[in-house]
């Protein structure tokens, strides 16, 4: 069973999207847990404050490190983690690779980040493992820890129902997933491709080799390279 517990300010915002759909029946199985856990229960100042302007001077706040040492130290003297991950978008870009690996673990931390982001001794004494899902900026962590929960627990044998989905996705190989179609073979005369008809299950993968690599090529030619 996979364990993720995560750290943020506003872990209602991640509720309802961790607890539909695959991710649900996942949790009903028993193949994963989620557990979230607010900051603000883990500040040590009257008024329960988890932020604070940043020395030097500038615009925004910055999250403490007392309530996310004492949340983190809480988790950590009931289980080891393998990897306690920091969700901000100043590092590599989340993909397959990064997902595939961490979907074979027990138990990780996500800390969320918000405002201008965390007190720099976090990432330098506790986070082992940042994560941005992409170059741009967003309020805050949650949204993010949802899209890696999502790319890991689906991952993971059984949650889905057909085991193969998953390993045919765009990127497992480095390519982009060919073409796919469905009923009906003709709508409005305009056909499936032939060859997905025909029953030829080698000429078949073959066909959707070729149209990965020619996808590849036109909209992501970096993964060629």
């Amino acid at each position: 069973m996979l364990r993720i517990d995560i750290l943020s300010v506003l872990p209602e915002l991640m509720k309802s999207p961790l607890d539909g759909s695959i991710i649900k029946r996942a949790k009903e199985n028993q193949q994963i847990e989620i557990h979230f856990h607010d900051l603000k229960h883990f500040s040590m100042m009257k008024r329960k404050q988890v932020d604070d302007y940043q020395y030097g001077g500038g615009s925004g706040m910055v999250l403490m490190i007392e309530p996310i040492k004492n949340c983190i130290e809480s988790l950590t003297k009931e289980r080891n983690y393998d990897e306690i991950i920091y969700m901000t978008p100043d590092a590599k870009i989340l993909n397959q690779r990064t997902a595939n690996r961490l979907s074979t673990l027990k138990n990780i931390i996500i800390l969320c980040g918000h405002y201008k982001g965390v007190d720099q001794r976090v990432r330098d004494e506790f986070i082992t493992l940042e994560i941005s899902i992409g170059d741009f900026v967003l309020s805050g962590g949650e949204i993010p820890a949802i899209v890696l929960c999502d790319s890991i627990i689906r991952l993971i044998p059984g949650v889905i129902g057909d085991g193969t989905s998953a390993l045919s996705d765009s990127f497992q190989d480095n390519l982009l997933a060919p073409p796919v179609y469905t009923r009906p073979a003709n709508f409005e005369n305009i056909k499936v491709p032939s060859i997905l008809l025909s029953g030829n299950q080698k000429e078949i993968e073959n066909w959707r080799e070729r149209k990965s690599i020619e996808r590849t090529k036109n909209i992501r030619p970096d993964l060629i390279k």
